[in-house]
């Protein structure tokens, strides 16, 4: 078995979005025959705690050393500002203190690329000397933050090991980098760092077919896309992958409610005004609906997204969680009636695809995006619903549900509309004897019979992405 060494800040038992790609990679590698050695910190800055993470990958080798990072003036400078108003991303086009904008200019020009950047000399010494007892054939970054790919840049030039550069997002094309109040100074150094590892890599995996193209024009070294993806196994262990028709045939149920569920961050940046009050004047026409309606919040969410809910006289119908480990996001998403994805209002971020879309994907529930209609999360799914083969052997959908969909954020028709199908959907339910015992024809809908099958996801599993990872470093070794 061949040994891969990845260079992650965010591992278990820290929660959150940034730790779970790799987390997936490192269940699924050992069977494909890579053995994953982590680097890691001892004391990270984690914005969430999750053991259920750990608990998939107690067999991997954790390596650990302390890092010191220059929070400690940075966070008494925020700190009243954090602790009056905690926020999903600290680095946007909000307003801030006085001691928030001269904190956001250290981050941004003492720090390159990132807080974390104290870290490189002592990693790079401590790796060299464990990589002479314990050599690997591999070598992995993810970042951000990018600090992770400079000290693995140097181990590559010290080693001469194969070096994989693993973007989960952008560099210098991030949304929040003109945020940061850089300098033209320190613009260049983030810009030259960035062209280096880019150029050094023996590969660059980008997780967006936009990010893929952006450094293609960048770098001459290959660009690899690997998506994130969905794990088969959170579905079986919450209660069945792709359940899709059970929430539907349950609504016979009169104490059922009408379900919309966001999991995951929840920025200001991101509130969709417009299908809020969408759902507004559909309480207001429709008593039922009103009654129905939850709308349920699992994961971090913003005061600035409560306080839009309230605006719009929805205060009541929401059920605000928190952040809550993995496996129970994963069972709220299989709960839900609609699955919402609002994307962040940023140019950038139409490049970006939400790891969230691709568990969204993994529960078979109905996804409505609000954001590009034209970005890289629209072109997915619109991919995925043009690519139905009718003989296909996937998993049925209900025929009357709203499917996937992504809209304009003032697009107040075409929300409506499809709030409207998802609303007829939940109450008019079509079931199957794979969903609830029944069989018969479909009423409501038109359609007897076999349902049509939902889109073959399964590209995005975790699996798949694993064994594309593995392919790739095989490239690279052999």
């Amino acid at each position: 078995m061949r040994r891969v060494l990845i260079i992650s800040y965010y591992w278990p038992p820290s929660g959150g979005s940034g730790v779970q790609r790799w987390v997936k990679f490192a269940k699924y590698l050992p069977v494909m025959g890579w053995e994953p050695v982590v680097y890691t910190p001892s004391n990270p800055e984690a914005p969430a705690l999750d053991e259920s993470l750990a608990a998939e990958v107690s067999g991997v080798e954790v390596i650990r050393t302390r890092i010191l990072e220059p929070y400690g003036l940075y966070a008494k400078l925020f700190r009243r500002e954090k602790a009056a108003a905690p926020k999903v991303n600290t680095v946007d086009a909000g307003k801030r203190s006085l001691a928030g904008r001269i904190a956001l200019w250290l981050r941004g020009n003492l720090f390159i690329p990132d807080p974390k950047c104290l870290w490189v000399g002592p990693s790079v010494r401590f790796l060299l000397q464990y990589l002479q007892e314990h050599p690997v054939d591999a070598i992995v970054s993810t970042g951000p933050p990018h600090t992770m790919h400079l000290i693995a840049r140097s181990l590559a030039h010290k080693t001469g090991s194969p070096w994989v550069a693993d973007f989960r997002d952008p560099w210098t094309k991030v949304f929040y980098f003109k945020h940061l109040s850089l300098t033209a100074c320190a613009r260049r150094r983030h810009e030259k760092l960035e062209k280096q590892v880019l150029d050094e890599a023996s590969r660059v995996v980008a997780v967006s077919p936009m990010v893929q193209d952006e450094f293609r024009a960048m770098t001459s070294t290959p660009v690899e896309l690997i998506t994130n993806g969905y794990d088969e196994d959170d579905y079986v262990r919450t209660g069945g992958m792709h359940n899709a028709a059970g929430p539907a045939c349950a609504s016979a149920s009169e104490d059922r409610a009408f379900t919309l569920v966001h999991t995951g961050l929840f920025a200001r940046d991101g509130i969709p005004t417009v299908l809020w009050d969408v759902l507004a004047e559909k309480c207001e026409k429709d008593a039922e609906f009103r009654q129905k309606l939850r709308i349920v919040l699992v994961g971090k969410t913003d005061r600035e997204v409560l306080e839009s809910l309230s605006a719009a006289g929805l205060q009541e119908k929401v059920v605000d969680l928190g952040y809550q480990p993995h496996p129970v996001a994963v069972a709220r998403q299989l709960e839900a009636d609609v699955l919402l994805l609002p994307l962040r209002k940023e140019p950038e971020y139409k490049a970006v695809l939400p790891g969230k879309l691709f568990e969204y994907l993994g529960s078979g529930r109905p996804i409505l995006g609000v954001g590009a209609p034209d970005g890289a999360m629209a072109r997915i799914l619109q991919d995925l619903t043009a690519s139905v083969d009718e003989t296909a052997s996937v998993p049925e959908m209900d025929a009357a549900a709203p499917g996937y969909a992504v809209y304009d954020w003032e697009d107040k028709t075409a929300l409506a509309n499809y709030m409207d199908k998802a609303w007829d959907a939940f109450c008019k339910p079509a079931c199957s004897l794979d969903s609830c015992g029944r069989t018969g024809s479909d009423e409501t809908s038109g359609v007897s019979g076999k349902r049509p099958p939902r889109p073959d996801v399964s590209r995005y599993s975790r699996r798949n992405t694993a064994a594309a990872m593995a392919r790739l470093l095989e490239e690279l070794c052999n």
